[in-house]
């Protein structure tokens, strides 16, 4: 069965539907008269767009004025008052540790150790070439925050950068 077939077969369906329609009575079909198969599908989007249109012409609604707002007591008993908290503080749930690690505390009397950066050097390749692990490039950035700056991917010939121990 071709394309055409499905067509035709779905036509004569119609066809048989609106005839039984406007044979049985009290069905409603003599109030509206048969559509063809092109009109009924677009009879019911260009209603809905008129009662869209009427909708938006009519005036809007009035608004309720806001209610007023009621003030709140103020909290009694000992404790930290809840109106003005503190800076957030990261917890070791939250993800903004993960990102720049906190460099480890040098222990006493101990040599720090420097690398003086090279033309072509990224702090991946330091890492992995002095640290033995590439995946240390952030603790390495995290010592050496205030040399390298905002952006651990612009670092400079001639920096020197301490390593973590």
């Amino acid at each position: 069965m071709g394309l055409f077939d499905f067509l035709k077969h779905d036509k004569k369906k119609q066809e048989e539907q609106t005839e039984q329609q406007a044979a049985a009575p009290g069905t409603g079909a003599a109030a509206s008269p048969p559509h063809s198969d092109m009109g009924s599908k677009y009879t019911d989007a260009s209603a809905g767009g008129k009662a869209a249109a009427e909708r938006m012409a009519a005036p809007a609604p009035p608004k309720a004025p806001p209610a007023p707002k009621a003030a709140m007591p103020p909290a009694a008993g000992p404790g930290p008052s809840r109106a003005h908290p503190g800076p957030a503080q990261p917890s070791d749930l939250s993800a903004a540790h993960k990102a720049v690690p906190v460099p480890p505390k040098p222990a006493p009397g101990a040599q720090k150790r420097t690398y003086t950066v090279k033309a072509g050097d990224s702090l991946a390749a330091i890492a992995r070439r002095e640290l033995g692990n590439e995946a240390r490039w952030r603790e390495l950035y995290a010592m050496n925050r205030g040399v390298i700056g905002a952006d651990p991917d612009l670092i400079h010939p001639g920096q020197v950068l301490t390593l973590p121990t």
